[in-house]
């Protein structure tokens, strides 16, 4: 894929996987996205994706799409993890909300005053990409 039919990909998505390691232990983990200038936005809660991440920032967030002929695309992009507070988490609940309103979702997003009922704190970061590829097979 074209640098262009990345970029397009990755906007007209909004579930992606983070791979995050430590020492051995590779981790991957589903999260909603939404691509903004070269970064893909995330929010969550304090755990293990967030612990591995604080303690090795180097990850990838890897983004697929299958068509019921067998055709797929797919985006890989490695970057550096960035924990976000203030007006950089306020962007990312700003970019989410947007991407879930024209995904046909609810549009609510993530809140800042509540972690879901878990007690954990919620996280807003973004991965920066450093490099990124795309691959399309089509069929039929």
């Amino acid at each position: 894929m074209t640098d262009e039919e990345v970029e397009e990909f990755l906007l007209s998505q909004r579930v992606g996987r983070v791979g995050c390691r430590d020492g051995e232990e590779t981790y991957v983990v589903p999260v909603i996205y939404a691509w903004h200038e070269g970064c893909a936005y995330a929010y969550t809660t304090e755990g293990k994706k967030v612990e591995l991440m604080r303690r090795h920032d180097r990850v990838c967030v890897e983004v697929d799409e299958y068509q019921p002929d067998g055709g797929w695309r797919s985006a890989i992009l490695q970057g550096a993890y960035e924990e976000l507070d203030g007006e950089g988490a306020a962007l990312t609940l700003e970019l989410l909300r947007a991407r879930m309103a024209t995904t046909g979702a609810s549009g609510r997003g993530p809140s800042r005053e509540t972690d879901g009922g878990s007690g954990r704190a919620p996280v807003a970061f973004r991965i920066r990409a450093e490099t990124l590829s795309g691959r399309r097979v089509e069929r039929g």
